[in-house]
């Protein structure tokens, strides 16, 4: 006789579910998806060609780093705006970094805001000339004046067991270091160990994360829309009464709490943790002051990439807190017919 399959979390007996939770973490680490090797580009990003002209016009502008005067290279990032992202590249810095550093450095107030502004619309446009005047102009003038003086120091003599943000090939011996790579090519050893300092492509990573997270969300989105169910998305950091967290959609709304659902995301297992710490905290949240079979609300739960499929037992504390209700991508078309969401739905 043929052994079954076993079925997925949100179709089982909770009964089964609490004596017997391995087949089920099974069925939903078979159903994980992870897609960490590409991300979505996003508004902004800059294309390799477009910071390669930067890179070109701010090394003429400098004589291959001979000559760091912050007026000449004021004046190209005026011209070429993405200069100013080379610039950024070389110090290593986030544009609120750079902020921070030329407002104790260079006598003017930039506030974090400011800078993350001006590197956004460059960024949306690093090849149209900057029009700017006034305080816009000075907080340019001074992190560039800033930069070229920590880019000429390098990095300074500091504790050994600490490292300075510019002991990197370019910057350590000050402005040399920029001239010797400019002129005879990156030792490829060094980029490699730069690199595992500071993960590939991770700005870019950290730019795009709430992006990737919107993937699963729209996917949620969609399926709610298409059943005529009413719900509540919230946003970002907002508070809920009776949440002390709050979840990422609410059924029907946040006034009557029928079924709460928290769709995540992530590719790290210490990340997944905390997430599953999260997940198990609202399904606490439910049951307080209630009959264990008669939760105040259901708790579904949707996830996705690789670090929730680590640690069994994890994934066993959010089949618990859920009692099953545990979704991916690859199962969305059961969510309304395997859950209380089935009582909201327009019937067609």
């Amino acid at each position: 006789m043929r052994n079954e399959m076993p079925k997925f979390p949100f179709e089982a007996d909770f009964e089964d579910l609490e004596t017997n939770p391995e087949p089920y973490v099974a069925s939903v680490f078979s159903c994980l998806e992870s897609d960490f090797l590409s991300m979505p580009k996003g508004v902004g990003f800059i294309e390799y060609p477009v910071f390669e002209k930067g890179y070109e016009v701010l090394k003429r502008a400098t004589a291959n780093f001979n000559k760091m005067s912050p007026e000449e290279i004021f004046v190209v990032t005026l011209e070429t705006p993405v200069v100013f992202v080379v610039l950024r590249a070389m110090l290593g810095f986030t544009p609120p970094e750079w902020a921070y550093i030329a407002s104790q450095h260079g006598g003017i107030d930039i506030s974090q805001g400011s800078a993350r502004t001006l590197d956004r619309k460059i960024r949306f446009n690093p090849l149209t000339p900057l029009r700017l005047t006034g305080l816009s102009a000075n907080r340019l003038k001074v992190m560039i004046e800033i930069a070229c003086q920590f880019l000429i120091e390098g990095a300074p003599t500091i504790d050994k067991a600490s490292l300075h943000r510019l002991y990197k090939a370019d910057t350590h011996n000050g402005i040399q270091g920029a001239q010797t790579l400019a002129t005879l090519g990156v030792p490829y050893a060094m980029l490699l160990y730069e690199r595992f300092l500071g993960r590939p492509f991770a700005g870019h990573r950290d730019s795009v994360s709430e992006m990737v997270g919107n993937i699963l969300e729209s996917a949620i989105e969609d399926v709610l829309v298409n059943a005529g169910i009413s719900y509540r998305k919230t946003k970002r950091a907002e508070r809920l009464p009776g949440f002390d967290q709050t979840p990422d959609f609410i059924v029907p709304s946040e006034f009557n709490p029928q079924v709460i659902i928290e769709a995540k995301i992530t590719e790290d297992d210490g990340t997944a943790r905390d997430k599953a710490t999260r997940i198990q905290h609202l399904g606490e949240l439910s049951l307080a002051g209630r009959p264990p079979d008669q939760p105040k609300f259901e708790v579904i739960a949707c996830i996705g990439g690789r670090g929730f499929g680590v640690r069994k037992e994890d994934m066993k504390k959010i089949l618990l807190a859920t009692r099953g209700k545990v979704f991916t991508m690859k199962t969305l078309s059961h969510l309304v017919e395997c859950s209380r969401l089935k009582e909201f739905k327009i019937r067609q």
